[in-house]
């Protein structure tokens, strides 16, 4: 449980997202990508929001590239939600507030 976005690492996706005991919201994301610019401090806001109930994570592709490629992210941001190792939604693109809170409700 965490108030603040995680940031994964490729070495560590899988204990850090994969085998997390609650679910994992990850956005992948790059410093350059403008619409990740965008998500990004959104992040923060649902790490506090959903604290105790949802991790939310940040993967940086530039910094850790062999994680997006094995999750089919061919754009970004994208985000995807984990549930004990599965994803069961994704979201790709920026997208507001509100757009974000409904993500995560639906798929919470």
């Amino acid at each position: 449980m965490t108030a603040t976005p995680v940031d994964t690492t490729d070495a560590a996706f899988a204990d850090q997202v994969l085998n997390a005991a609650e679910p994992v919201l990850v956005m992948f994301w790059a410093e350059w990508n403008g619409p990740s610019k965008i998500v990004l401090p959104l992040l923060d806001g649902a790490a506090r929001d959903y604290a105790g109930r949802l991790t939310v994570a940040r993967h940086d592709i530039d910094h850790q590239p062999a994680t997006a490629p094995r999750h089919e992210v061919t754009a970004l941001p994208t985000l995807i939600l984990f549930k004990k190792g599965t994803e069961t939604a994704r979201k790709v693109g920026a997208l507001s507030k509100a757009q974000l809170t409904e993500f995560i409700d639906l798929h919470l």
